[in-house]
């Protein structure tokens, strides 16, 4: 994991930052010795985003359908 000071790291932020995202986690250490690790955010995605499908119905099929499936017997 690579260390950057804290001057370093604000002088090259974008560096630091693609760093941490290829490699997983950089650290940036302060004149007083404390360590910071910066990582990555995990991107969350809703279980329910998933890609559409073109089936090629019109928004009459579509109606019809939901209509049908509403429909007590």
């Amino acid at each position: 994991m690579r260390v950057f000071t804290y001057s370093e790291a604000r002088q090259q932020l974008a560096t630091v930052l693609e760093k941490a995202r290829r490699e997983g986690a950089v650290r940036i250490r302060r004149k007083d010795g404390q360590v910071f690790v910066l990582r990555p955010d995990s991107a969350t995605r809703s279980p329910l985003d998933v890609p559409g499908l073109d089936l090629g119905l019109s928004r009459e099929e579509i109606v019809r359908f939901v209509r049908a499936g509403r429909r007590k017997e």
